[in-house]
């Protein structure tokens, strides 16, 4: 019996320079081909585990960028909520249903995290979910409904718009991307590993423009013109999020396939 091997190619962030950049990690053919439709409630506590483990990885990054122009917190606080969802996630698994997993990581950012960090991403994870009927597999459609009620939210809550130079300008521009991808023909609009390489590019797009823009939230408000020419904290967040969960997707993807690819001699 002989394994063959396949080297898929995937992308992730990395902080070696100011923005957060997508890297290719070498994997031999791919994304066109790779298709992926459901996550089944373990695989998505999975998913949502290496979001906190990413986070965390860039908890230096991420305070590096706040430090520019805003309090210089963002990657503490963002990483200790993180910290505290991954252990909820372990110790509350196996859960009943998806819609569980974003309630307790929201949950728990919320009750973990000071200052608007705490607020707005909690707020992200728990009201994504929020009235939507229990779910036992996680599809793509499904994925983009929770992130734009998840938009929707944090746009009700806070009043930012894209421009304003915060995580919006990330997180609006990724839903968009999943909103389009929905609507293909096929099992492209189901395909989870489209869904998140759209979003992750969209969001990485979102953060390179938040250098355009004049801060209208926060300490760097105070700033004005001088926030022009850097990045936002937030926004960054939101595009890492976003590439664990197309890393993971990727990687499940590769790791099921291998298994299919054993050839009997």
């Amino acid at each position: 019996m002989t394994t063959r091997t396949e080297t898929p190619t995937l992308t992730t962030i990395t902080q070696t320079s100011a923005t957060p950049t997508a890297t290719t990690i070498p994997i031999d053919t791919v994304t066109a081909a790779a298709v992926l439709t459901t996550l089944t409630i373990d695989q998505t506590t999975d998913m949502i585990l290496s979001v906190c483990d990413a986070i965390m990885g860039n908890k230096e990054y991420l305070t590096e960028i706040d430090s520019r122009i805003g309090d210089g917190d963002h990657g503490i606080g963002m990483s200790g909520g993180m910290e505290k969802a991954k252990a909820a996630l372990e110790s509350g698994r196996p859960f009943a249903d998806i819609n569980s997993i974003f309630k307790t990581t929201g949950m728990t950012m919320l009750n973990s995290m000071g200052g608007a960090s705490g607020v707005i991403f909690g707020s992200m994870f728990l009201s994504g979910a929020k009235g939507l009927p229990p779910m036992t597999e996680l599809n793509g459609p499904a994925l983009a409904v929770i992130f734009r009620n998840a938009l929707d939210a944090i746009k009700a809550r806070g009043g930012a718009r894209v421009g304003d130079k915060t995580m919006v300008d990330a997180l609006e521009p990724a839903v968009i991307a999943m909103d389009a991808i929905v609507t293909l023909e096929g099992t492209d609009s189901s395909n989870l590993i489209l869904l998140l390489s759209s979003a992750e590019k969209a969001a990485l797009e979102g953060v390179e423009n938040t250098k355009n823009y004049a801060a209208k939230f926060g300490r760097a408000k105070s700033l004005m013109e001088r926030a022009i020419g850097y990045q936002d904290a937030g926004a960054t967040s939101v595009a890492i999020i976003f590439s664990a969960m197309y890393r993971y997707v990727s990687e499940l993807f590769f790791s099921l396939s291998s298994h299919e690819k054993v050839i009997l001699e």
